[in-house]
C-alpha cells in the first residue's frame, strides 16, 4: 500500500490506474503528486515525471536541501543532469523502457512550444509502442498537451491525439497515468472522465468547478465534493473512486519528504535557502547513456549546423594555397606519326560509310514514288444507319434487371432476406436494411419493399421467393463470420465486432469498450452496438456475444 494521508492508503496496483488531481495553483496539488511518487519510488514501481512547470528536480534532495533525495536523474531544465533536446523524444522513450528508468522529463526551457510538443509526440508514441511492464506518467500542467479543445496547427493536435492514447490505451502496456492541473476547464475532458480516481483540491473559477462537477456527474459521485472546492485550505482535498476504491473521502494529503522546490518563495530575516542539489552518483547512469548522449548531438540538426558554422570559419582562417604549376606533356616523333595514320584511316573509312548511306536514301525515294502512284482501291460506303442510343432510364432498366425482371435494390432485397432465413437471424425491416448497410427509412428501400410486396414475393416479412418462375437469389455475402464482417461497411464497427469474435466469452459494455480503449458512453460506440443488435449478430440486450446465426 502507498500511504499518501493519515487515514487512506492507495493499492500497490495504482501503477496502471488513471488519476487526476484538480486544484488552483497553491493549493498543494503537486505535493500530492510528489507524495504518491516518493510512496512508489519506495514500492520499487519506476515513473516518469514530464514537467513543464521546471519544479521537480527538488525529489533529488532532502526536505531541508542538504542532504540526498531520491537517487533518479534529471533531463533537461535549469537543475537538469543531462541536457534535453527536442529531438530526443524517441531516444529518451526507448531508455525509460529499455531501462526500466525512473526519472524526471524538464521540459521548462523549450522555448519554441512547438518543439516541447513535437518532442512529447515521440516519447508518447515510442512509449505506448514498446513498453509492456508496469510504468506510472505524471503529467504536470497537463492542459498544455491534453487541451480541451485547440485552434493550434503545427504538433499541437498530433500531440493531444498522442496522449489522448496514452491515457486511454496505456493500461493495455503497463502504463497508468496522473492527470495534474490548475487548469480544471482547459483540460481535454474524454481524458479527465477516464480517471478512475479523482483528487479535487481547492478552486474558485466557475469553470474549474463545473469540469470537477462533470467527473463528479460522470461518475455518479458525491455531489458535495463541488459545493465544498472554494472552502478547501491548503493540502486538504477529496478523493473520489466510487469504481476502483469504492470510496469518497476528504482528508489532510501528507506532505512530502524531499525538497519543495515548487514553493512560492518567501524572503524572511535570517532565512537561508539551500545553495546546492544534494550530489547523486550519476557514474553508472552516464556510462550506460554514452551511445545515447551521442547519437541525440549526430542526429540533432541543430548541432549539425553548429559544426558546420566551425568549419566554415576554418576554412576562411586556412591561408590561401600557392597556385601549382600545369605540367604539360610532350609527344614525341613517334606518337605524331601514329596519330597521322589514324587521321588517314578514319577518312577512308568516313568516305565509305557516306557513299552506303547515300545509295540506301535513293531506293527508299524509288519505292516511295511507286506507292505514291499506285491507284487507291474501291471502299465501301456505310449505309446501315447507326444504332439507337438507349434513353438513360431505359439503359439502367436493361442493367439493372434481374432475370425475373426485377430491379437490382429490388434482387439485392431478396438476396439479404434469402440470406438471413438461412441464417436463422432476425428478419424485419431494420435488420434487413442493416445488412444492405443501409438506413431502414430510406426511400428508395421503402419503394422497393412495396414493389416486391405488389408482384407477390413477399407479404410482410415472410417471402414467397421464386413462387412464380423459381428464379433463385444468392445470399450477398459468404456463410461463416467472414460474411457479418464484410457486410459492415465502416471499419468502426468491423473494429467492434472483431473484438467480440475474438473475446470468445459474454462481454458487458464497460469490458468492451476497456478492451477497445474508449469511453463506454461514447455516442459512436452506442450507435454501432444499436446496429449489431439491430442485425441480430448479438443479442438485443444484456451481454454481448456472437449469435448462433453468425457461424451459419
Amino acid at each position: 500500500m502507498i500511504r499518501i494521508a493519515d487515514n487512506l492508503a492507495l493499492p500497490i496496483d495504482v501503477v496502471t490506474r488513471r488519476l487526476a488531481i484538480l486544484g488552483m495553483s497553491g493549493s498543494g496539488k503537486s505535493n500530492v503528486a510528489v507524495v504518491l511518487a516518493e510512496g512508489m519510488f519506495k514500492a520499487g514501481i519506476p515513473w516518469v515525471a514530464i514537467d513543464p512547470k521546471g519544479d521537480w528536480w527538488g525529489v533529488r534532495s532532502s526536505k531541508d536541501g542538504k542532504s540526498s533525495g531520491l537517487p533518479i536523474p534529471i533531463f533537461g531544465g535549469l537543475k537538469g543532469d543531462v541536457p534535453l533536446e527536442p529531438t530526443a523524444g524517441k531516444i529518451i522513450g526507448e531508455l525509460i523502457v529499455d531501462q526500466r528508468l525512473t526519472c524526471v522529463l524538464d521540459i521548462s526551457e523549450f522555448e519554441d512550444r512547438q518543439k516541447m510538443w513535437g518532442f512529447l509526440v515521440d516519447l508518447g508514441d515510442t512509449l505506448l509502442r514498446r513498453n509492456r511492464q508496469a510504468l506510472h506518467l505524471y503529467l504536470e500542467e497537463a492542459d498544455e498537451y491534453l487541451p480541451q479543445s485547440t485552434k493550434e496547427k503545427g504538433n499541437l493536435p498530433r500531440c493531444l491525439g498522442v496522449w489522448q492514447r496514452v491515457v486511454k490505451r496505456g493500461r493495455f502496456r503497463g502504463i497508468g497515468t496522473t492527470q495534474i492541473t490548475q487548469r480544471n476547464a482547459s483540460l481535454n475532458k474524454d481524458t479527465l472522465y477516464m480517471a478512475e480516481a479523482l483528487i479535487a483540491m481547492r478552486a474558485g473559477g466557475k469553470g474549474d468547478r463545473e469540469a470537477v462537477r462533470g467527473w463528479v456527474e460522470h461518475h455518479n459521485a458525491a455531489a458535495e465534493i463541488v459545493t465544498s472546492l472554494p472552502s478547501l485550505a491548503d493540502g486538504e482535498g477529496w478523493v473520489s473512486s466510487p469504481a476502483w476504491l469504492r470510496k469518497t473521502q476528504r482528508l489532510h494529503f501528507h506532505r512530502r519528504q524531499t525538497f519543495d522546490s515548487g514553493a512560492t518563495p518567501v524572503l524572511l530575516k535570517g532565512n537561508t535557502p539551500p545553495t546546492t542539489l544534494a550530489d547523486v552518483d550519476l557514474a553508472a547512469l552516464q556510462e550506460r547513456m554514452a551511445s545515447t548522449i551521442e547519437r541525440a548531438k549526430a542526429e540533432d540538426p541543430r548541432e549539425l549546423r553548429r559544426r558546420i558554422a566551425e568549419l566554415e570559419r576554418e576554412l576562411k582562417q586556412r591561408p590561401a594555397a600557392e597556385p601549382k604549376t600545369l605540367k604539360v606533356p610532350v609527344l614525341s616523333q613517334a606518337d605524331f606519326n601514329r596519330l597521322g595514320d589514324l587521321a588517314v584511316s578514319i577518312e577512308r573509312h568516313g568516305a565509305e560509310a557516306l557513299e552506303s548511306a547515300r545509295q540506301a536514301a535513293e531506293a527508299f525515294k524509288a519505292v516511295a514514288d511507286r506507292m505514291r502512284s499506285a491507284p487507291i482501291p474501291n471502299r465501301p460506303i456505310l449505309t446501315q444507319p447507326a444504332p439507337k442510343r438507349l434513353a438513360r432510364t431505359e439503359k439502367v432498366q436493361r442493367e439493372n434487371a434481374s432475370p425475373a425482371g426485377l430491379s437490382a435494390p429490388e434482387q439485392r432485397i431478396l438476396s439479404t432476406v434469402s440470406m438471413l432465413v438461412a441464417r436463422g437471424l432476425p428478419l424485419n425491416r431494420d435488420s434487413v436494411a442493416r445488412w444492405m448497410g443501409i438506413h431502414p427509412n430510406g426511400s428508395r428501400y421503402n419503394t422497393s419493399l412495396a414493389s416486391l410486396r405488389a408482384q407477390g414475393y413477399m407479404d410482410g416479412f415472410q417471402t414467397h421467393i421464386g413462387n412464380e418462375n423459381g428464379t433463385p437469389f444468392d445470399p450477398p455475402y459468404p456463410a461463416g463470420p467472414d460474411g457479418a464482417l464484410q457486410a459492415l461497411k465502416e471499419e468502426a464497427q468491423r473494429r467492434v465486432f472483431r473484438e467480440i469474435l475474438e473475446a470468445g466469452k459474454h462481454l458487458s459494455r464497460e469490458e468492451l469498450a476497456e478492451r477497445l480503449g474508449i469511453h463506454p458512453n461514447g455516442s459512436r460506440y452506442n450507435t454501432t452496438l444499436a446496429w449489431l443488435r439491430d442485425m441480430g449478430v448479438i443479442p438485443e440486450r444484456g451481454s454481448i456475444y456472437p449469435t448462433e446465426g453468425v457461424y451459419r
